[in-house]
């Protein structure tokens, strides 16, 4: 069998399946859910950071009009605790269960919810309640922590503390040597839809609208935390107004909008307020970090150290794991990479866009750039002398790699041949102008998922996964692929997401979803397609009857015989002939073994790659990149000006250029940030977050955003799956803080190593 069509669909940059329903207000997000007799619950969250409630007065908001329940932890039912954790089944964003003891452990902490019949009353009969606290002395800052320093050991998997050959001794003899260290402080994801959930109990069955990146790990983690069976809740969400990692885990919200829906018997909408986001669902931990770097006169490195020393909650552990690209972008015999953590009493960091690679890169590549200019060798050179042509840590190859073409294309477009390279040079009028580059990388991740196909007899085609569009355009590259198997237009398609009850999929994060489900959704789509024929050519009242497979095509919506065209029908036909509604087949896109891929059981396994589970072990998978910017500075008042950025990706296949452009874009807006205006300023008394709202934390706009240009290789990654698609979504912000760090100095001759660049540390 052979599928034509008339225009080939992957790779258009066709608009977004769902942009009309979001521009016209029709695509409901978590908070819009409308219900009858909902009621608002609104959190009441501790104002120390350290210490135990030793009172705490709940008569007056309980007295306050509309009040229907407040609840705390001397009346909150009982919670399981999450010891051990399966990542395969789902994760919490902090194990802290909620309202379970006096225990405060950081400012801002959930420690009550109120409901009311309006979020109002809720709001305001949650600032009448009162609480009194021994209060004991917290720590803040790194430094301060240092004597309960540890070493963690994993991260998802990956070994923390790393070395290969002898860094001492290749650092005693190199020729030349880099070393300094950079920081990072504190950001906050800040998506534009603050979290929220809507919890609706029906008998013992419980459903929640939930702003999550992972609706079956958050529907297996609540129903443990409440101890009922998994099949007992269902999560849905449909749209999200973006999440950058702040809703990939389980947070207390969902849970706590449970709880309320069933001491009330009635549904529960539990929103937070963008405050709340700034200690409810996490944030990027502040890092230090050391490197050293050693090269040979001619630029060949001989030695890398890396050690970070980042900051986690009294009551969970979470890297920040910077060093783990340092073990793979460049060639070097000698490598050491350490992390640190330290506990301080803050809420729970969680990941942020290229969760370690974005600091990690800008430390690194920073690093880079001072040893380009100590050696006097121009910064892509640099690196093309240490192009990595196999993995240097495991030394599998590459399962496809074209990072030299993106120092090419990127140098190209951006016109780095005409750079000169001494600091402070280039001048237009009064202001300075300096050019930095640096590389970006993500790894290439992939896990098991399933989907489920749909042909109707009316002609409809429905394809089903509980994947997730986070603002990635996942709907609409979904669509695509359906439409290249079946050969049918993208309105005749629709593709649902965003509901536990549907097959697996794994979390819309680390860059995975197009190329974990899009296999998925092709082999579900190719699938439904045989049965359809099977059907045809079993049917003596067919034109298909007893024809060979091999001998069939399809375009349009239409099977025919491949030497006789007339000789054929559609889809349609063929189901009403038959007296079949639909034709339905539920498929598993197979990667290595895991854990995971056991969780259901569809009819069909497939492995959407040649030999791909040998293909997974063998291989190295990554995304590399080329970042290039260019920034104008006012010598007199320090203002950076970021007035050029090109970025040339390699990230295998591009589903829809259009799509895949905006996260490259969003992801490089997002580095800009990092590098200019982010910071989430603590208290050094109180341990408050002196930033809680987007007038206070600085994010890029508009006018802050200048020429851009998205440059892409578009070859496909021939082992990661029969598509050859790696994610796209988190690459972008890689690597663009150093290029813009290294860009000022190149202005300024001044080497900033603290984000965010602000104008007091230029002058």
């Amino acid at each position: 069998m052979s599928t034509q069509t008339i225009e080939q669909v992957v790779g258009k940059p066709i608009n977004r399946v769902d942009g009309r329903l979001k521009v016209t207000g029709m695509a409901h997000y978590s908070a819009e859910i409308e219900l009858e007799n909902v009621a608002y619950a609104v959190l009441v969250k501790s104002t120390i950071a350290k210490g135990s409630i030793t009172n705490i007065d709940v008569t007056g908001a309980q007295k306050a009009p509309g009040v229907l329940a407040v609840i705390t932890h001397l009346n909150a039912p009982k919670l399981n605790n999450l010891e051990e954790e399966n990542f395969a089944i789902g994760k919490l964003g902090e194990k802290l269960m909620p309202l379970q003891s006096d225990q405060v452990y950081y400012d801002g902490q959930n420690i009550g919810i109120v409901v009311a019949e309006t979020f109002e009353q809720a709001r305001y009969a949650a600032s009448l309640v009162q609480v009194t606290y021994d209060e004991q002395k917290p720590v803040f800052e790194i430094e301060q922590g240092l004597s309960q320093v540890y070493k963690p050991t994993q991260f998802f998997g990956e070994q923390l503390q790393v070395e290969r050959g002898d860094v001492e001794q290749a650092l005693a003899e190199t020729d030349v040597r880099v070393e300094a260290t950079y920081t990072t402080p504190i950001e906050h994801h800040n998506p534009m839809e603050p979290s929220a959930s809507t919890a609706i109990w029906d008998g013992d069955r419980l459903t929640i609208y939930d702003t999550t990146q992972w609706v079956q790990g958050t529907g297996r983690i609540v129903a443990y935390i409440l101890g009922i069976p998994d099949e007992s809740v269902k999560i849905i969400s449909h749209y999200l107004g973006g999440g950058f990692g702040c809703k990939g885990f389980t947070w207390s919200h969902p849970v706590l909008a449970a709880i309320a829906a069933r001491k009330i018997g009635r549904p529960v909408k539990l929103p937070l307020t963008r405050q709340d986001m700034f200690t409810s669902c996490g944030h990027r931990a502040r890092t230090i970090q050391e490197v050293t770097l050693g090269a040979t006169k001619d630029g060949k490195l001989t030695a890398i150290r890396h050690v970070t020393t980042t900051e986690t909650s009294p009551v969970d552990e979470f890297v920040e794991a910077c060093g783990l690209t340092t073990r793979m972008l460049y060639a070097c015999p000698n490598l050491q990479v350490a992390h640190n953590i330290v506990p301080l009493n803050i809420a729970t960091p969680t990941p942020m866009r290229a969760p370690g690679e974005a600091p990690g890169t800008f430390a690194l590549e920073s690093a880079m750039d001072e040893l380009a200019y100590k050696l006097g060798i121009d910064p892509v050179e640099l690196r093309l002398i240490n192009h990595a042509d196999v993995h240097p840590h495991t030394n599998k190859p590459w399962s496809s790699k074209y990072l030299k073409e993106c120092y090419q294309l990127g140098a190209q477009k951006f016109g780095w041949t005409r750079r000169n390279p001494t600091p402070g040079s280039m001048r237009d009028g009064e202001n300075l102008i300096g050019w930095g580059m640096a590389t970006a990388t993500y790894p290439g991740y992939r896990t098991p998922a399933a989907a489920k196909a749909q042909i109707f007899a009316d002609g409809r085609v429905v394809v089903s996964s509980a994947t997730h569009d986070i603002g990635t355009g996942t709907y609409t590259v979904m669509t695509q692929v359906v439409a290249d198997v079946l050969g049918l237009p993208v309105e005749q398609i629709e593709f649902k997401l965003g509901d536990s009850s549907m097959p697996m999929a794994p979390v819309a994060g680390g860059s995975q979803s197009a190329a974990s489900v899009a296999p998925a959704v092709k082999g579900a789509a190719e699938e439904v397609l045989k049965r359809l024929i099977d059907i045809a050519i079993a049917d003596e009242a067919s034109p298909l009857y007893q024809a060979s497979p091999e001998a069939i095509a399809t375009d349009s919506g239409r099977i025919f015989r491949k030497n006789s065209p007339s000789r054929g029908e559609t889809y349609t036909e063929i189901l009403r002939r038959n007296n079949l509604p639909l034709v339905e087949v539920e498929a598993l896109a197979n990667t290595a073994s895991s854990e995971s891929q056991e969780a259901r059981n569809p009819a069909v396994r497939i492995c959407a790659g040649k030999d791909e589970n040998a293909d997974m072990q063998q291989y190295a998978f990554q995304s590399f990149g080329a970042q290039f910017a260019e920034v104008r500075i006012n010598p007199r008042l320090g203002q950076v000006r970021v007035t050029r950025l090109v970025s040339a990706i390699d990230v295998g296949r591009i589903l829809n250029h259009k799509t895949a452009r905006s996260q490259i874009l969003g992801g490089v807006v997002f580095g800009l940030g990092m590098a200019l205006m982010e910071e989430t300023v603590v208290d050094s008394q109180s341990g408050r977050l002196l930033v809680r709202n987007l007038a206070d934390y600085h994010v890029p706009v508009n006018a802050d955003i200048h020429e851009m240009e998205v440059l892409f290789i578009d070859k496909p990654d021939p082992r990661i799956s029969s598509i050859g698609v790696r994610g796209v979504g988190e690459i972008g912000i890689t690597g663009v803080a150093a290029a813009i760090a290294n860009a000022v100095y190149h202005a300024t001759g001044k080497r900033i190593r603290e984000l965010p660049i602000t104008p007091d540390k230029l002058l």
